[in-house]
């Protein structure tokens, strides 16, 4: 079985101007952890994940050391109002990894497995033409073992 016969196609993308305040309320609504990035005629540049989004509120090295081990990481959480105003260029992983339609499926789970991604965008050269989930992958594999019974 190939990516492209389980894959979703109707994706939900972002371009590299859309602010973080629409990012945050389309994930937080949608339930969804990460967003492809596209510029015109669905050229994926980039996906913006919540690691990403919070992983922008980790202290650093010199507020650890400056808090000389109290830092605060409950007050830490406010500032997340400064996350906001960002664009999600300014927090996209650059040049994500993607996997092909023409990929066998279980090809696409070792190559999340090794990177510890749920999803994956589904890549024609550098064009999205959709998304891939272990649970799709998995849901596909249950049916077919289901139906061979």
């Amino acid at each position: 079985m190939l990516v492209k016969e389980i894959m979703t196609r109707a994706v939900r993308t972002i371009n590299p101007d859309t602010r973080l305040t629409e990012v945050a309320s389309i994930m937080c609504l949608n339930r969804f952890s990460g967003l492809p990035v596209i510029e015109t005629d669905d050229i994926i540049i980039g996906i913006l994940s919540e690691q990403d989004v919070l992983r922008y509120l980790f202290p650093d090295l010199e507020d650890i050391m400056g808090g000389m081990g109290t830092l605060d990481f409950e007050n830490r959480e406010t500032e997340y109002k400064k996350v906001l105003p960002l664009k999600a260029v300014d927090l996209m992983t650059k040049e994500p990894v993607t996997v092909s339609p023409d990929m066998p499926i279980l090809k696409s789970v070792s190559v999340m497995a090794r990177r510890n991604f749920r999803r994956i965008p589904v890549a024609d050269g550098n064009k999205l033409v959709g998304m891939v989930s272990l649970g799709d992958i998995h849901r596909a594999i249950f049916m077919q073992s289901f139906s061979e019974r």
